[in-house]
């Protein structure tokens, strides 16, 4: 079902297209849980390394790929909350051209850089070998990935939340007997984690391909529609490379930091990869509701409701800083209990690194609300360009962070990181979103003259 939000309650509007955003988010995670933790208990705290001693750089290709995704998105929300059906079907055909064309080029040079890219993360010879055949495969998944981010962003961009959920239900189900059948009856390590996950990925991704084709005629795309348009692949391109690169450019500096945590040694890469893994998993609602609110802003964009798009902002603002709070106790408090999932109760280092990591992010968890809702929002409203610099900004806190501070404070200075880039980019970003929206609002009421 496709559902407009530009009529009605929004705060209900966007809590209704949030709830199967964050099952499914959810959903995502438990399969990437479940990879760490099937490989920690199963294979060991070094092969759990393995795992998570690059997930920096994947964090940088998968943001770059479900960014880019979800900035080409963007116009079809708006074009769809206008009315114009038309347009929009040539922007989601230009979209799918320019999303192959990305995983043509982004699968080749990953594959190509893999041991580069892992040099330059630092990452020990102990578990070298390892840490390459589970990047090799995810980045050879990536067209999978790209298929799946693409098409579930443009069903979400017309008001279905739910049907992506329902597929990566199912896929997320099915990567828990993959990961079982392909490390305990195959055998084969780390590259059965990534060989899982990637299975599972192709599987949603195909199944919202056929239930396009077969279910939803609002984006089945005729003759006239199915024209590649320099201009609407400019336009598309201009807004989803800004949200691809934000994704990326945050993540060249959890990079950096990566490649300084790795150095401290294998407990401390396996401490952080636990809370890594737990921090991913509570950061779902954020990224839920944040999606919501900006397909919420894009669509009001498209029908001129500006005075929705200020009140569905405040709104979500409100629900993100409540679950901070929420989450960060759970983290505080909760930290070492919830590491348990990875990593037993005999490597007592690994899981007091897990804790500390866990606890120390707990207290600013907060602002991590205030700095999704807020960058979606200046997203959806079109300004990816002010919303990639907030991306910059973190990078700039995080590498500073780790080069100037962890030789001094060591493990603490990584406890610190992310904080410090979440504070920095909320100082850049909030200001800026609240006058995009004013800026709209003027350029609205001018076109109503």
């Amino acid at each position: 079902m496709s559902t407009s939000m530009i009529n009605g309650s929004p705060l209900k509007a966007m809590l209704r297209f949030a709830m199967p955003l964050l099952f499914g988010n959810l959903l995502q995670q438990t399969y990437n849980i479940i990879d760490a933790a099937i490989v920690g208990q199963v294979l060991g705290a070094d092969a759990l390394a393995s795992v998570g001693a690059s997930s920096s750089v994947q964090f940088l290709v998968l943001g770059f790929c479900m960014g880019i995704t979800a900035g080409f998105g963007i116009p079809v929300a708006k074009f769809f909350g206008s009315g114009d059906y038309q347009k929009m079907k040539n922007y989601v055909y230009n979209g799918a051209v320019l999303t192959a064309g990305t995983a043509a080029i982004v699968t080749t040079a990953c594959a190509l850089l893999c041991h580069w890219i892992l040099n330059i993360l630092s990452v020990q010879p102990d578990i070298y070998k390892n840490a390459y055949a589970y990047l090799l495969v995810i980045f050879l998944g990536l067209p999978f990935t790209l298929m799946y981010n693409y098409l579930s962003s443009i069903l979400r961009s017309v008001g279905d939340s739910r049907t992506p959920f329902l597929f990566l239900a199912f896929s997320a189900v099915l990567n828990i007997f993959l990961d079982l059948f392909c490390i305990i009856v195959l055998g084969w390590g780390c590259a059965g984690a990534a060989i899982a996950t990637i299975t599972a990925q192709a599987v949603s991704g195909i199944a919202c391909l056929v239930y396009i084709i077969k279910k939803k005629e609002i984006l089945w795309l005729p003759s006239e529609c199915r024209k590649v348009s320099s201009r609407t692949a400019k336009e598309l391109l201009t807004m989803g490379l800004p949200t691809g690169l934000q994704y990326s450019i945050t993540a060249i500096g959890s990079m950096v930091m990566q490649s300084a945590n790795n150095g401290l040694g294998s407990i401390y890469v396996s401490g952080f990869t636990a809370g890594m893994r737990i921090k991913q998993f509570t950061m779902c609602p954020f990224d839920a509701m944040s999606t919501a609110v900006s397909v919420f802003c894009s669509q009001n964009l498209g029908a001129g409701k500006y005075d929705r798009i200020k009140q569905g902002l405040k709104e979500g603002i409100a629900i993100a800083v409540g679950y901070g709070l929420f989450a960060g106790l759970i983290l505080i408090f909760g930290g070492r209990t919830l590491s348990l999932i990875f990593v037993s109760r005999e490597a007592a280092d690994v899981l007091n690194a897990s804790a500390k990591y866990l606890r120390c992010m707990g207290y600013f968890y907060w602002a991590l609300g205030i700095l999704n809702i807020t960058r979606m929002t200046t997203q959806g409203l079109g300004y990816s360009g002010r919303a990639f610099f907030s991306g910059v900004t973190e990078m700039f806190a995080r590498t500073i962070v780790s080069l100037c501070f962890v030789g001094m404070f060591g493990y603490t200075a990584i406890c610190f990181a992310d904080q410090t880039a979440w504070l920095c980019a909320c100082l850049y970003i909030a200001p800026t979103c609240f006058y995009c929206v004013k800026k709209v609002a003027s350029h609205t009421q001018y076109d109503l003259q």
